[in-house]
């Protein structure tokens, strides 16, 4: 958009593109995960980004949707570090896939290879950093460090896709009309679910519980991912195994070194959205 004299406005889609110039695509794809999702930065880190400084810090260690170092032994480092819970703002995504497309198809630069690379893995959805992350090591194909999940039929996996419980389901979960699903796969018919530090606390295991027996009346098996496992590749390995079977694909390496792979595309997806390699 031409502001005034030597003055443009870009679009969101076209700002990925120049921000991503020479970027990894795992980097790429957090910030086009985060383009097409319903999350924000919580106020506190757009402070620096308004004083032309950067957020996360490239040594930071942020508490973004739970996903941080809880789980890990603390250190006078870990301690000193600022730390920012995850803002949940309900707000509309900054752009589409379509517009990701049709910016795409202008990037012919080689500079341009890894956005052109992430818009074709990425997916609209996604509520948190900890639901993009889980999407992109389940879903994106093998070759890159992934587990393929996206290959599998009937659109392989959906972000926060809605399940209308039917009256046994409503009966079975104390009066839950429906329930939204973190990462589901419909040819399994599995609900994969990122439980960070909040789906501790006894409130929300009862709502969790009753919720979740509502999706077993529907016929859908529920997965819990944890903040441990979202470390644990043989973990993260055995889900997507479990969604293969029960969607009746056989799972299976056609590459070589592929652990090695997973390793360094999970530390990438992770110094994405400001966390520490595991």
């Amino acid at each position: 958009m031409h502001v005034e004299a030597d003055i443009y406005a870009t679009s969101p889609a076209m700002t990925a593109m120049l921000c991503s110039k020479n970027e990894s695509v795992a980097k790429t794809l957090m910030f086009l995960m985060e383009l097409l999702g319903t999350y924000s930065l919580p106020p506190e880190a757009t402070y620096p980004i308004a004083y032309d400084d950067t957020w996360p810090k490239a040594n930071s260690f942020e508490a973004m949707d739970d996903l941080d170092c809880q789980g890990d032994q603390p250190t006078p480092e870990k301690q000193a570090e600022t730390r920012y819970e995850q803002a949940h703002y309900k707000c509309e995504p900054a752009t589409t896939i379509e517009e990701l497309e049709a910016v795409a198809r202008f990037a012919k630069s080689s500079s341009y290879a890894s956005f052109r690379t992430a818009v074709k893995l990425a997916r609209a959805g996604s509520a948190s950093p900890a639901e993009s992350l889980m999407f992109a090591v389940l879903g994106v194909p093998m070759r890159f460090g992934g587990f393929g999940c996206c290959s599998l039929p009937m659109g392989g996996l959906l972000l926060n896709y809605r399940v209308d419980f039917d009256t046994l389901a409503v009966n079975m979960s104390s009066g839950i009309p429906y329930a939204i699903c973190d990462l589901y796969c419909p040819a399994a018919r599995v609900d994969n679910e990122y439980n960070g530090i909040g789906h501790e606390l006894q409130n929300a295991r009862i709502h969790d519980g009753n919720r979740n027996n509502g999706l077993k009346a529907m016929g859908i098996h529920v997965l819990v991912i944890n903040r441990d496992q979202m470390k644990d590749l043989v973990a993260l390995e055995a889900f997507a195994q479990t969604m293969h079977r029960l969607a009746g694909v056989r799972f299976r390496y056609r590459i070589k070194g592929y652990r090695k792979r997973q390793a360094a595309w999970l530390n990438a997806l992770r110094a994405g959205i400001g966390l520490a390699p595991v």
